[in-house]
């Protein structure tokens, strides 16, 4: 296979493990184009990609960016905050108004579950969401999955947990998905009040316990406290969430084995993971920076070949 089943990449739940997998062969070319001395390929030099961001985002716009970029396509930067959406223009207008302009794929950040999926039925672009609200954040969870794949040679059969604010993360449930897919075991790890009802319907363990989740795993993924989308208080303190679930390198070295760390970021240092885990050599984090250029080059490349001409 080719081609993409989806015209739009809106969530890790639309895709097939066939699509997957051919994003991360194409991701693989990629990963050597961006290791050379010239590192761009003419292949989108008449493509013109929008990325609209509605929230704030340092590493996943830069990432989007130096991939389309990489790949010869010419960008459009929209920011919000500086936009007519604070004179209250509606999404489809802003979008249309874009449009207008002949924009050939839209990658869009947006506050409310479901912005990507709308937006994808009602403008002729193609779509790539970079995380709506606390829903999905698709090519996040691609590019941790092919991590593991560049790692430890396959993502079958290995045992990954995510530890942290599972309620608030999208990233927690598009890896959720992806890693199923693959046929990968997951664990969610954190405190009660973090862990969502519904987790046990997604067919994954449940820990509250942080040392029996790393005995457990071949992978530990370690998400940051979202205190920017909390509007109550889910444990007593930041001091005592770090005591009970933040990972160390005391606490890493009396594992029986070893194990990967990896961190999707910003990292808040201290909290949910201490610098010397951040910066051992079991940690990936710097590889998914890197690998999340050539895995965004390959879903752009993948989509942009179903452009109607």
């Amino acid at each position: 296979m080719n081609n993409l089943s989806v015209d739009h990449l809106t969530g890790i739940k639309d895709l097939t493990r066939a699509d997957i997998e051919l994003i991360f062969k194409t991701a693989d070319s990629f990963k050597e184009v961006i290791n050379r001395p010239i590192k761009k390929v003419p292949s989108l030099r008449d493509i013109t990609i929008a990325n609209i961001f509605f929230e704030n985002s340092t590493r996943t716009r830069l990432s989007f960016e130096l991939a389309e970029k990489r790949l010869s396509a010419d960008t459009v930067n929209f920011s919000a905050a500086s936009s007519s959406v604070k004179k209250g223009e509606t999404l489809i207008d802003t979008v249309n108004n874009i449009l207008a302009m002949k924009v050939d794929m839209v990658v869009m950040r947006h506050p409310n579950p479901g912005a990507a999926l709308f937006l994808s039925q009602k403008v002729k672009a193609r779509v790539i969401n970079a995380g709506d609200g606390t829903h999905e954040h698709p090519t996040q969870a691609l590019l941790d999955a092919f991590s593991i794949r560049e790692r430890l040679g396959s993502v079958e059969g290995k045992k990954v947990v995510i530890v942290g604010d599972i309620l608030h993360s999208r990233v927690a449930l598009s890896n959720i998905y992806c890693l199923k897919k693959l046929g990968a075991e997951v664990m969610v790890c954190g405190p009660t009040t973090l862990i969502p009802k519904y987790i046990g319907d997604l067919g994954v363990k449940v820990s509250h316990n942080l040392r029996e989740a790393l005995d457990w795993c071949d992978v530990a993924n370690m998400l940051r406290i979202q205190l920017e989308r909390q509007d109550i208080k889910y444990f007593p303190s930041l001091r005592e969430y770090t005591m009970l679930f933040g990972l160390n390198k005391e606490i890493l070295d009396g594992l029986s084995k070893e194990i990967i760390i990896m961190h999707p970021g910003p990292i808040n240092r201290g909290v949910e993971i201490s610098s010397d885990v951040a910066d051992s050599c079991q940690s990936i984090i710097l590889d998914q920076v890197e690998n999340g250029v050539a895995v965004r080059m390959a879903v752009i490349y993948l989509l942009a070949s179903k452009i109607e001409r």
